[in-house]
């Protein structure tokens, strides 16, 4: 299982676009390189986003805008630890904190945007 994250358009509801490729991945991920506003993130760190959200989990970033997400991205990220793995699957603090940097990435990138997911 796992959280497909999308930060969309609000008029149309599909994935905005950025202007440059990227290469951010999680659990599945484009081959190469997209410019879609997406992120698979594995279930396995579930745990940790319960501990950093509360009881919405990751889940608290949707229907909000990029611009009002910011904030509790990076409350959320400077509460996880770096310690990682190098097996993604494996839910440690810093595997989990990097999908979070991402979807701010995309915020900060995009802050028109709102997301959805699951």
């Amino acid at each position: 299982m796992s959280y497909d994250i999308y930060l969309n358009d609000r008029v149309t509801g599909q994935p905005l676009l950025l202007d440059v490729r990227h290469q951010m991945r999680g659990g599945t991920y484009c081959l190469g390189d997209t410019r879609e506003c997406w992120l698979n993130i594995t279930y396995n760190y579930f745990k940790y986003y319960y501990e950093v959200f509360g009881e919405q989990g990751i889940r608290t970033i949707y229907g909000l805008t990029g611009a009002e997400s910011i904030p509790i991205l990076k409350e959320a990220i400077s509460k996880l630890g770096d310690e990682t793995s190098s097996d993604y699957w494996e839910a440690t603090p810093g595997n989990a904190k990097r999908p979070l940097c991402q979807l701010l990435a995309f915020a900060l990138l995009r802050p028109d945007g709102v997301w959805e997911g699951d």
